[in-house]
């Protein structure tokens, strides 16, 4: 009995580092960038076919990271309105993270900014991106779907 139970345990113990890296990085960002909405030209400052939101927003901090099951870790710090009547607030706005990979977009759950200005958002993007990621870019979005920040793209 004890043979057989610590020969289990041993084959168990043997197959948890093979787990662990069974699920690789697909993306990581670093810092982020406000939206700026107005550019020169006729056209707004489109991004993946993502438009901006109607005024300049900021944020503080950005980090992300995207795992190839599908999660995604995001923690946003002062993403605030940086113009219009109700600048420095949140706008009483909620947002989601979208993964665009080679262009296809792959979105969070959608969560509420705090009145600072932050939030988290956890769980796994729908659908899960491909592994590897080509091109990633993130962006930070509106309910209805206008970019107030993306993130800097870790090398």
């Amino acid at each position: 009995m004890k043979k057989t139970l610590s020969a289990c345990l041993l084959s168990l113990a043997a197959t948890l580092p093979l787990a662990a890296h069974a699920v690789d990085l697909v993306a990581r960002f670093d810092e982020g960038i406000g939206v700026q909405p107005l550019r020169a030209g006729p056209a707004p400052n489109l991004v993946h076919g993502v438009s901006p939101g109607g005024l300049p927003w900021v944020i503080s901090r950005l980090t992300a990271a995207i795992t190839s099951d599908g999660k995604i870790q995001v923690d946003g710090r002062g993403l605030l309105l940086a113009g219009g009547d109700n600048i420095g607030t949140n706008g009483g706005q909620s947002v989601r993270a979208r993964l665009f990979c080679a262009g296809v977009p792959f979105d969070s759950d959608l969560v509420a900014l705090d009145p600072r200005g932050d939030f988290s958002i956890g769980g796994f993007l729908n659908p899960f991106p491909p592994a590897p990621c080509t091109s990633p870019a993130l962006l930070i979005v509106s309910g209805n779907g206008a970019w107030f920040a993306a993130g800097i793209p870790r090398q």
